[in-house]
């Protein structure tokens, strides 16, 4: 063998018990697991795991790396936790497919997520050319491998086809927009995508109605792919979104993904068993579902993204005109902190709750890590005040925390037999969630050893095995003879997130060891020169 990880104890993805085994790894595969009593492999390196756990590698099943894995070899933030592949493309906004006008109007609306993409070389149009970008990221520059440093794979933004097809315009698609779309979605479905995904608080994605949403999630099963919205609400209506999105994917025949599904807000503290009971009556009717959550309370989005979506149409510099425009912004105000905007989930907005955790304009950076109540509140000002002149000076790219989760929710989800998990991290920002360096190990070492909330198997399964089965993966997600050795060592009695809300990018402990293709990238707790992610296609 090329590598055998000695007297290790596998906890292989299933669910089920865990057991030590000698695991030998050749040519990037698992090619042997030997039970206490049986023949041990020999191997050209031998690492003794004693202590330690094995685990397939951790899927993030709902990652904003678009652009950090074409910036950042390193993406520690990631590989650190034992991420071995993430599902980008969320939200319904993302680089592809798009034409020139497109791309250069979704680097404006998502500055937030992913930063300007001033640094990229944007040499793609389509879904294919951008998975092959990710398959030569960083070529001849001296890493070992030219890819990027984890996999990953794509859901096609429905949004961003949408704005490629329509524009910013609140209103039905017309016969050949909807056909346009479709090919679109037909043709990306085909270069590798695994899915498609919406942002329905988010526009333009938000302007198609359940008609435009079932066609294209009809297009997405013929591939055998699945629908992953982020639905219409997480608050006042949240209900009856996820009960939306249900209906909408059975009537298409397609599977649904849930993107972050939580329950949010105080109108739907401890409501979480109602979302569940809706599920499970689904499933056992025959749905094909599935959700990922992240195990933290706060949400993470734009500051843009709270504004009502009438205040939106016709996209960013539409957006600035009207805030700057006094009439306008009084009535987005009015909207916003009184009736409840959509893109606050028709929840009237509570400002000291919004805490600004990232900017684009340096002369701005005195709002991070404060609330908009306080930060209005230093300038002796109302918080609408303070928040329509940071969207004004920032050019709508600020990010923010929004603290309006409860845990028993969080909890609750997280137990379900169709859960997995996903960061949702926005990696962009001086102090953004610390989701995006913590997820995993939060789960590992928080709920799984401290709270018991799950056993370690079930919480590597929801971790792995799950997540690879709704991608379809054949060879991943568990740890099996001939599967691709993408592995996690990990100390069960010592695993956990090392970032918090005050030092969010630190990186976690008790990981010392991850590998992708049988590879190090990383090795005694540090990140080597690996470079051996790439572009995950749909399997046909």
């Amino acid at each position: 063998m090329d590598l055998v990880i000695r007297d290790v104890r596998v906890v292989d993805g299933t669910g089920g018990p865990s057991y030590r085994a000698d695991v030998g790894v050749q040519d990037g595969r698992i090619a042997a697991i030997r039970r206490e009593g049986e023949p041990r492999p020999s191997g050209a390196r031998v690492l003794d795991a004693a202590g330690l756990a094995l685990s397939p590698g951790f899927i993030d099943m709902h990652a904003h790396s678009d652009l950090a894995l074409l910036r950042d070899p390193d993406h520690s933030a990631k590989a650190a936790q034992g991420v071995t592949l993430e599902v980008i493309g969320q939200d319904g906004l993302s680089y592809a497919p798009v034409d020139d006008t497109t791309l250069a109007q979704v680097r404006r609306a998502i500055t937030g997520w992913n930063g300007d993409g001033s640094d990229i070389d944007f040499d793609w149009r389509t879904v294919g050319g951008y998975l092959d970008r990710l398959d030569r990221a960083f070529e001849g520059q001296g890493f070992d491998g030219g890819g990027i440093a984890v996999n990953a794979a794509y859901l096609i933004p429905q949004g961003t086809v949408r704005m490629y097809a329509v524009g910013w315009d609140d209103r039905p698609a017309t016969d050949a927009e909807l056909a346009r779309m479709k090919r679109l979605v037909a043709e990306s479905m085909e270069q590798g995508a695994v899915g498609m995904s919406s942002g329905l608080t988010y526009t333009p994605g938000m302007y198609a109605n359940d008609s435009e949403l079932a066609e294209l999630c009809r297009v997405v099963a013929r591939y055998d792919g699945y629908y992953c919205p982020h639905h219409r609400s997480y608050g006042a209506g949240a209900l009856q979104a996820y009960e939306e999105m249900v209906t909408l994917t059975r009537d298409a025949g397609c599977a649904l993904h849930l993107a972050h599904a939580t329950m949010n807000f105080g109108v739907n503290k401890g409501r979480a068993p109602e979302l569940l009971t809706l599920l499970d009556e689904a499933l056992d009717a025959g749905a094909d579902i599935s959700l990922d959550t992240y195990p933290y309370t706060p949400g993470c989005t734009t500051l843009v993204a709270m504004l009502p979506s009438w205040a939106s149409e016709g996209g960013p510099d539409a957006i600035l005109e009207r805030l700057r425009d006094e009439a306008t912004a009084e009535r987005i105000r009015h909207h916003m902190e009184v009736i409840g905007a959509d893109g606050c989930h028709g929840v009237p907005i509570e400002w000291d709750t919004i805490e600004i955790s990232g900017v684009s304009a340096p002369g701005l950076a005195d709002h991070v890590g404060r609330t908009v109540a306080d930060s209005a509140a230093r300038a002796d000002e109302a918080p609408w005040t303070t928040a329509r002149r940071l969207l004004i000076e920032d050019r709508l790219g600020s990010t923010i925390l929004q603290h309006v989760g409860h845990e028993e929710n969080v909890r609750q989800i997280m137990r379900h037999r169709v859960h997995t998990g996903g960061s949702d991290g926005i990696l962009q920002g001086a102090k953004p969630h610390p989701r995006a360096y913590g997820t995993f190990p939060q789960y590992l070492g928080r709920y799984a050893r401290e709270l018991g909330v799950l056993t370690l198997e079930e919480c590597v399964a929801h971790l792995t095995g799950r997540p690879a089965a709704r991608l379809r993966l054949p060879d991943r997600g568990l740890v099996r003879e001939g599967y691709r050795a993408d592995l996690v060592l990990f100390d069960p009695d010592t695993v956990a997130a090392g970032s918090t809300f005050e030092e969010p990018r630190t990186l976690p402990v008790g990981i010392p060891h991850v590998l992708i293709d049988g590879r190090f990238v990383i090795e005694d707790g540090r990140r080597t020169n690996v470079l051996a992610g790439r572009a995950v296609r749909r399997t046909p």
